[in-house]
């Protein structure tokens, strides 16, 4: 399979989390006074298409740094299910797929492909996105899932600000990828993936470039 780009490009009018700062690319060197040209981000470690560590809400977990390689390249299960907005994804969404498909073999990874990610430039992308309910993120911390990644700007329903589903996966040490883009372009339902962050010390986040091969 030819390489899929699954990242989002970040931008100074890429949408962000309500109350993170917009990015800003700030010009500190020019070709004409400097004899090249560099520029300075201003930005969110949770930017754009970006991975979680499980330290983002959990006070003793692994940070970005910390992450083995291994637990970034590999298989992947893609799992497509249209969602509307504020629609959970259940246990029994993933089972019905197990039936249909494959079962989730321990220690997977997966993506969720819910078709959320069209409506990026809508009001609603952050309020009222689809996400895991506690029963499907309860069912793949049984399997002691590796990775789980959407196309919403969030794991958890984008109407439950106590984000139970970042803290129980978290607390279980499984890896977050949100904001996927391009999950559409993916033919099977098992494929490589490659997520890498910046190996930022001690940060609960990073952006990442994301690809499907």
């Amino acid at each position: 399979m030819k390489p899929i780009d699954l990242t989002l490009t970040i931008s100074k009018s890429i949408p962000s989390f309500p109350g993170s700062p917009k990015p800003q690319f700030i010009l500190w060197s020019d070709i004409k006074d400097d004899g090249y040209t560099l520029e300075l981000l201003f930005l969110s470690s949770h930017t754009g298409t970006h991975l979680d560590a499980p330290y983002h809400f959990v006070k003793n977990g692994i940070k970005i740094h910390q992450i083995p390689l291994d637990r970034l390249i590999g298989k992947a299960i893609l799992i497509k299910l249209k969602k509307t907005k504020n629609s959970p994804i259940t246990k029994g969404d993933i089972i019905l797929f197990e039936k249909k498909n494959q079962i989730i073999p321990n220690h997977s990874s997966v993506l969720f492909f819910t078709e959320w990610q069209k409506n990026l430039k809508k009001d609603n992308y952050f309020t009222e996105n689809p996400g895991l309910n506690k029963s499907a993120a309860n069912y793949l911390v049984s399997k002691k899932i590796n990775l789980v990644g959407i196309d919403s700007p969030n794991i958890d329903l984008g109407k439950d600000e106590s984000f139970p589903v970042h803290h129980l996966f978290s607390k279980n040490n499984i890896l977050i990828v949100e904001n996927l883009t391009n999950l559409n372009k993916i033919s099977s339902r098992e494929f490589n993936f490659t997520i890498l962050p910046l190996k930022l010390k001690d940060a609960t986040g990073s952006p990442v470039r994301a690809v499907a091969s």
